[in-house]
């Protein structure tokens, strides 16, 4: 760290985002648990499982947007701290559509619940506000590091809500009330970060004598830098494809592997453990080795992990794999992050940010639909398949690519 760190309480802060990020956690992992499960048991339509991830996913995108541009405007943590908001309210209509059996009710919670995580997703950009560029990728594995203890908080939390009971809607409404009151507790502790991250990023640019802050450029500009296609690319194609088999693995663990209800969330919480339990050694990896392998590295580890979904179908073998799908999404989604964080200043990150959120989250929710189409129609096979295809593909397109950014050194 600089000078800036007696001044201003950035461990601290840190401390209460990586919270905030585990207590959050949890909820996220009910929503990939059970999500296509509570739109097929409220809804009855078991053709279009992937609908429910994908209301999530494409309120998740659109909120990114306004979100990102509003958090370079009055800065991050009171639009984060909204976003807990958004998430409890959704959480609470979606338990009621499960009472009482009201599609038009769980697609609303389903859309304010996406809105939410779209929003608290760039919880990351703050991190990255806060550490200067030959720290940063280890500053933002710091504060994603709390959903380690998400990974464990929400199998210990709605593991047991679930045992020994039967597949219905109404097994689902006290689990999606927990999320609800769970969702306030990271609010709280976001509002005690002080001062706002983006306050910090300005002071790091001031002391870096990186002269007076400039005028935000255009997204079109930021778009056109070398590096920022690249990280974008790699970006999207890691978390389409986590986000869409996270979210339909719920559905390929009890109707075609036949485990139980409660078996979804040991698998859940291992693909949690996979996506952070190793997040500080990969931030110091990606700052010692560059952006552009890790990109790459990353890709290639969640190709292995899907295609695996082909031959195993143990609880044990599935989680195993969700591990891995984790593991290699972790790599590539912080090396993105930091190339795009380096690449912008801080007056402009939240909207590039935003708008790299968006186009991920519309491609999930499109592979989320076609994924659980393919899964419905012709089987787990074809769900392992496309998602190796999407997600090694971009790795031709990156190799010897030199426009991909080193780490600062």
């Amino acid at each position: 760290m600089t000078a800036i760190s007696s001044d201003i309480p950035v461990r601290r802060n840190t401390l209460l985002l990586a919270g905030a990020m585990a207590v959050y956690s949890s909820v996220l992992q009910l929503v990939a648990a059970v999500s296509s499960l509570t739109f097929v048991l409220v809804t009855g339509v078991e053709g279009l499982l992937g609908l429910g991830p994908a209301i999530f996913l494409v309120a998740s995108g659109l909120a990114a947007v306004p979100a990102g541009r509003l958090m370079d405007r009055i800065g991050r943590r009171p639009v984060v701290a909204g976003g807990y908001v958004l998430a409890a309210v959704g959480c609470s209509l979606t338990a009621l559509a499960t009472n009482i059996d009201s599609t038009p009710l769980v697609i609303l919670g389903f859309a304010l619940t996406g809105a939410a995580n779209g929003i608290a997703l760039l919880i990351r950009t703050a991190a990255g506000d806060m550490y200067p560029a030959s720290r940063r990728a280890r500053g933002i594995s710091y504060v994603l590091f709390g959903s380690v203890f998400g990974a464990i908080l929400g199998p210990a939390v709605f593991g047991p809500l679930f045992a020994g009971r039967e597949v219905d809607a109404s097994t689902l409404t006290v689990p999606w009330l927990v999320a609800a009151g769970i969702s306030l507790v990271p609010l709280v502790l976001v509002w005690f970060v002080r001062p706002d991250p983006k306050e910090i990023a300005l002071l790091l640019a001031e002391e870096a004598d990186e002269g007076p802050p400039q005028p935000a450029a255009p997204l079109g500009t930021i778009l056109r830098r070398p590096g920022v296609r690249p990280a974008m690319l790699a970006a999207l194609a890691s978390f389409g494809v986590m986000v869409s088999v996270m979210n339909l693995s719920g559905y390929v663990v009890v109707e075609h592997h036949h485990h139980a209800q409660s078996d979804i969330f040991p698998v859940i919480g291992a693909h949690v453990l996979g996506m952070y339990a190793l997040v500080l050694f990969v931030g110091s990896l990606i700052d010692r080795i560059g952006r552009g392998p890790a990109l790459g590295g990353g890709l290639c580890v969640m190709a292995l992990s899907t295609i695996g979904l082909m031959f195993f179908d143990s609880v044990f073998a599935t989680a195993v794999l969700l591990f891995g799908l984790g593991v290699g999404w972790n790599l590539s989604f912080v090396a993105a992050t930091a190339q795009l964080v380096d690449l912008s200043a801080p007056s402009e990150r939240g909207r590039l940010m935003g708008f790299n959120d968006l186009l991920s989250a519309l491609l999930g929710a499109s592979l989320a639909l076609l994924g659980g189409y393919a899964l419905d129609s012709l089987g787990v096979a074809a769900l392992a398949i496309g998602a190796t295809v999407i997600v090694a593909a971009p790795v031709l397109w990156l190799i010897g690519r030199r426009a991909v950014v080193p780490a600062a050194s």
